[in-house]
């Protein structure tokens, strides 16, 4: 179905996240069947309805209580209540983690022990519908990628439970913080919590990154209504994108070379040895890096460091930062997106007085070919025929014309 974008300017919430899905097109059977299996079928109605907001039309949803739910549970009672119902592993999985998060989170800021975290902290009528209804919405949807741009932070104050609390509360930070989740703020927010605990976890769980897609084709919009009045549209979309990768342009037909979108991260570090350093670049190559380089620099405090720097397809991106941020000693990472261009090639073998050897084939700017001998192959043949690496080289690219490709044309 390609790949889906959480755009969430005023706001990320459960309800809105759900009513977006729904105006996406999903059925509401979807959702309402995993609920039931959790045993929630008649405690509730869920109210969706076409609306607007800032002038703007969407979805917005509400979770009415219809039967009480008993008192106050635990999480590992919740916990128990999800393992023990009929649903699918994928999604059961995605459940349990999204409120794994929230019950951790809870449990940090307020000094206790996850198990004892109160159902009403972490699994509310509402938040439970938002939780499972989105996580069973995702599944269903099955993209191919699901990034979600920076949630905002909000500021101010809000009225909670526990008292005034400032903006993000607590447990938005602690979900942030845990997850590594960017959060944009600014004086150019409304005032006011905007990222809800419950919206935050299910992005933390559910998305491949929090970053701006490439170029991309929009195919489907969903638009999930928040319950403030702001000073803009309170709204957040859900967009169903197909990402185009490799994006061509006119000139690309004339020089012969394609352009590749690719994400640079990098990183200064300071406090690893040699040793360290060297792992974490092979842990990175072997994530799926396509290169990984490092330069000296002078760093704060005059102490020497070492500049890292990964280069990675936009999809591995999200795989090799968490291997930044779990294998290496750096407390931070950039990222930035740019690109290359660059020149098709193929595999192939070409023979030689020293039997046939694996060479590349490069299409250069109008039309020509040349020949590249991968190193390895000219190594081996220099140590076991006790030839220069040149001779070695010359003799190869002497039988060019007698190139037997291996496969097409690729990058």
């Amino acid at each position: 179905m390609g790949s889906l974008v959480v755009d969430c300017p005023t706001g990320l919430a459960g309800d809105m996240l759900l009513a977006a899905c729904l105006d996406l097109g999903l059925p509401r059977e979807q959702i309402e069947q995993p609920l039931a299996a959790l045993g929630l079928e008649g405690s509730y109605q869920l109210v969706v309805e076409e609306g607007t907001n800032g002038g703007l039309r969407g979805l917005q949803l509400d979770v009415e209580p219809v039967a009480p739910m008993g008192g106050h549970r635990h999480w590992r009672d919740l916990r128990r209540q999800i393992h023990e119902a009929c649903l699918e592993d994928r999604l059961k999985q995605r459940v349990l983690e999204v409120f794994t998060a929230l019950a951790e989170a809870e449990a940090t800021v307020h000094g206790t022990d996850p198990e004892q975290v109160h159902f009403h902290e972490v699994g509310a009528l509402d938040s439970l519908v938002d939780v499972v209804g989105v996580c069973a919405a995702i599944t269903a949807l099955d993209p191919d990628r699901l990034l979600c741009l920076p949630p905002p932070a909000g500021r101010g104050t809000v009225q909670t439970e526990h008292g005034c609390l400032p903006v993000p509360v607590p447990a938005v930070l602690e979900i942030a913080r845990r997850h590594r989740v960017p959060l944009r703020s600014g004086p150019e927010l409304p005032s006011g919590e905007l990222t809800t605990p419950t919206g935050l976890a299910l992005m933390a769980v559910l998305a491949d990154g929090f970053e701006e897609p490439g170029d991309l084709v929009v195919e489907g919009i969903g638009i999930g209504l928040g319950h403030r009045e702001l000073d803009r549209p309170n709204l957040l979309r859900v967009l169903q994108v197909q990402e185009r990768q490799s994006p061509q342009s006119p000139s690309t037909l004339d020089s012969g070379a394609v352009w590749q979108e690719l994400v640079v991260q990098e990183a200064w570090i300071d406090d690893a040895s040699a040793e360290d350093l060297a792992d974490l670049a092979d842990r990175l190559r072997t994530g799926g890096a396509l290169e990984v380089a490092t330069a000296p620099v002078l760093m704060q405090k005059a102490r020497s460091g070492v500049a890292m720097t990964a280069l990675s397809l936009p999809e591995r991106a999200s795989d090799l930062r968490q291997i930044w941020l779990s294998a290496g000693t750096t407390l931070g990472l950039r990222e930035r997106r740019q690109g290359r261009w660059l020149l098709l090639r193929r595999a192939g073998v070409c023979p030689s007085p020293w039997g046939d050897l694996r060479v590349k084939q490069v299409r250069r700017p109008g039309g020509g070919m040349s020949l590249k001998v991968e190193h390895d192959e000219l190594r081996r043949v220099s140590l076991q025929a006790n030839v220069s690496l040149e001779q070695v080289r010359m003799g190869v690219l002497a039988q060019a014309d007698h190139f037997r490709a291996l496969e097409d044309w690729g990058l």
